[in-house]
């Protein structure tokens, strides 16, 4: 076990910005803590950090309890990137080393990692924004950590610099780190997470495994002349689970069993001919709304 919270919970006077938060995050995973603005995210990583000073509850890694010895072995970034403007990304990872106690470090390997090695002599102050948060994942990897935590990696950014972080924490993760992301952006946790959290107002609604998630339910988009009789078609069909109208067009979800050729010769033998049939997978987003509207009923 990398990380384990029990009934981990911070109070802001009268605001609960963490409630009883239960995690467990095994090693090699990409771990996304997913939720709104607000709903305990950055707060939840500043406890585990030892940087919030928690209310109640309980955290260890390792197995071995909170010590800050322990948590040496994980790097992190909490906030924007912070380095010397005037100084270049090799001086900037060197100051960094010196105050890390580290005694050689690799700073050509973690520059080539992030892909700053062609800019590693230009001054911080001429980099994007893109290219100072990869600054800031190399610094953070300075002690070769078992585990790094980010939060919100792709904020701000373009969508050129949200592929090359994602890149990165790809390749981070091929090297057999465990990775810990704070994100609102759906899409980022969907392409780079094994297994994620949602929280909302602070309280854990919800954990899994994101291709767990992913290979639920399955949609087909059906459009024809004559809906309303399509619709009385499926609805004696057990592979159908659900059907609803959107734009037009008629949205059913189907078991994994059911693809768009059993759909268009399902059709043909009803003497139907379909000018629409698109399969769409389940997405995270679409889940993530199930979610939310599941624990509002």
């Amino acid at each position: 076990m990398i990380l384990q919270t029990t009934s981990l919970t911070k109070r802001y006077g009268r605001i609960l910005a963490v409630d009883n938060l239960d995690l467990e995050i095994q090693e090699g995973q990409v771990y996304g803590i997913l939720g709104p603005n607000g709903s305990g995210k950055t707060t939840t990583l500043g406890m585990i950090l030892g940087v919030t000073i928690k209310t109640n509850g309980h955290y260890s890694w390792f197995g071995k309890g909170e010590g800050f010895a322990l948590r040496k072995r994980v790097g992190a970034i909490l906030e924007h990137p912070i380095f010397y403007p005037y100084l270049t990304a090799v001086q900037n990872l060197r100051i960094g080393a010196l105050i890390k106690d580290i005694k050689k470090p690799d700073f050509d390997h973690l520059l080539k990692l992030v892909g700053l090695y062609e800019r590693r002599n230009d001054p911080f102050k001429t980099y994007s924004l893109g290219m100072k948060q990869r600054l800031a994942i190399a610094s953070s990897m300075l002690t070769d950590p078992r585990v790094l935590i980010f939060d919100e990696p792709t904020n701000g950014l373009d969508p050129q610099g949200i592929a090359e972080i994602r890149r990165i924490i790809l390749d981070i993760r091929e090297l057999g780190k465990t990775i810990v992301i704070a994100s609102h952006l759906l899409d980022e946790v969907q392409k780079v997470c094994t297994h994620f959290a949602v929280l909302r107002s602070g309280k854990k609604i919800f954990s899994g495994e994101v291709d767990d998630v992913l290979n639920q339910n399955s949609r087909i988009e059906i459009g024809c002349a004559n809906l309303e009789r399509v619709q009385k078609i499926l609805a004696n069909d057990q592979r159908v689970i659900q059907m609803s109208s959107e734009n037009g067009r008629l949205v059913t979800e189907v078991e994994e069993t059911m693809t768009t050729q059993d759909m268009n010769r399902l059709m043909i033998e009803h003497d139907i001919i379909l000018n629409h049939l698109v399969f769409r997978r389940s997405n995270l987003e679409e889940q993530f709304l199930a979610i939310l509207k599941e624990n509002d009923d």
